[in-house]
């Protein structure tokens, strides 16, 4: 395929791939007409070879941006040793990574999934758990409206947003809705049945809101209250993009969580996710409870390792180009009336417009910038964790041209 795409004239390298996609593909996504063909940093390249500051980074996943130089070493060298194993057996990276992981987070245990969605179904899993060794009826959990925590049938059930549940139900019984920072609200939801209180700490999907800090004390103390486990989705918002390595680490002292579902930068691209937990939420899956088939391969936790090494380098620079970036998109802010609120942390970014503007993308990519926009009218913007001042620089530019001749779509 790739010789016979070479041998094609370039504008129909693009047409040759997405007909193909058409024809063979399940169409369950709306894809915009790019065909990517390579990336080096925060740069990507079509299929025409024009260039792209990647503002999105595969949606929060490719953290050091593309083509990093010891990331792409250590997948050559790994390859070429041992990808695969299952977890039959040990090798020697799922243990040290378990590890490294528990030192950053607070926490003590690991388990390695695929996904974000998957460890936020391991999570659900482990509440049931941990309910049902309380009572026979301890099974609700208390989640947040606007939220989002995957696709699959137990994400939806807590996933706040009615619009990705509707096609898919009945969905998982026992969950309950209350709205972001009503305190009176999630005391009022929480009772002896509930099991389980899930929280993005950074909503992505629904629109790049902070869950206050107050808000996540009060879920904690309820949670002890109620014998409850606490669960932190840092999927989106944790593992270095809030400038520190979680998002519930913004607060001092940090508000622990007892269980955290993480996955999308930890491999730099590969599939990997993760639950982190305490020994108390540890103590609900024994063995043959739960399990995976390719979760904690040697290939991505090594890459893993390899990704916290640098990322640990890598976070005083995060945090200060992140606030050279939000200074440049407040000034913005100052010359568009239309623009509601800048909101974010570190390089999770959320600019909230007065009118729906997803025609806003296609705009951006004409300039050379690939961002994405969420809940109709926010622009979501996740740059890689390597971007410098200099490539905020050419973001505001691209962005202020964009924003002169922004207006509500027709």
């Amino acid at each position: 395929m790739e010789t016979t795409l070479e041998a094609t004239a370039p504008t129909s390298i693009a047409e040759s791939v997405i007909n193909l996609e058409r024809q063979y593909l399940l169409q369950n996504y709306a894809r915009y007409p790019l065909v990517l063909k390579r990336g080096r940093g925060c740069w990507l390249y079509d299929a025409n070879g024009k260039r792209y500051l990647d503002l999105i980074s595969g949606i929060g996943v490719n953290a050091l941006g593309h083509a990093h130089p010891r990331i792409t070493r250590v997948i050559r060298e790994q390859a070429s040793l041992l990808v695969h194993s299952s977890n039959l057996y040990y090798h020697e990276y799922q243990g040290a990574l378990a590890k490294k992981l528990a030192e950053v987070s607070g926490l003590q245990r690991a388990f390695f999934c695929n996904s974000g969605t998957e460890s936020m179904e391991g999570a659900i899993k482990m509440i049931h758990s941990h309910g049902r060794r309380v009572r026979e009826d301890k099974f609700e959990i208390v989640s947040l409206e606007n939220s989002f925590h995957g696709r699959s049938i137990g994400a939806l059930s807590v996933t706040g947003q009615p619009k990705y549940r509707k096609d898919f139900e009945p969905l998982m019984p026992g969950v309950h809705f209350v709205p972001m920072h009503d305190e009176a609200a999630l005391e009022a939801a929480v009772t002896n049945r509930t099991a389980g209180i899930i929280v993005e700490t950074i909503q992505g999907e629904g629109g790049i809101y902070p869950v206050a800090e107050s808000w996540l004390r009060k879920a904690r103390e309820l949670a002890d209250r109620f014998d409850a486990l606490l669960v932190f989705d840092e999927i989106q918002c944790g593992i270095g993009r809030p400038g520190t390595h979680f998002a519930y680490q913004l607060h001092v002292p940090a508000v622990l969580p007892d269980v955290v579902t993480m996955a999308k930068p930890i491999s730099c691209g590969l599939p990997l996710g993760a639950i982190l937990m305490n020994e108390r939420a540890a103590a609900s899956i024994a063995p043959g409870m739960h399990g995976t088939t390719f979760g904690g391969g040697a290939l991505t936790c090594r890459v893993a390792l390899e990704f916290f090494e640098i990322l640990d380098e890598l976070l005083p620079q995060m945090r200060r180009v992140s606030a050279y970036f939000f200074d440049g998109l407040h000034k913005l802010r100052a010359k568009h009336s239309f623009i509601r609120e800048i909101r974010g942390q570190g390089l999770m970014i959320g600019m909230e417009l007065e009118f729906p503007c997803g025609h806003l993308v296609q705009e951006a990519m004409s300039e050379g910038l690939l961002i994405n926009v969420t809940h109709g009218n926010v622009v979501r913007m996740l740059p890689p964790y390597i971007l410098t001042e200099k490539e905020a620089d050419r973001a505001l530019v691209g962005l202020g041209r964009i924003l002169r001749r922004a207006k509500p779509a027709a």
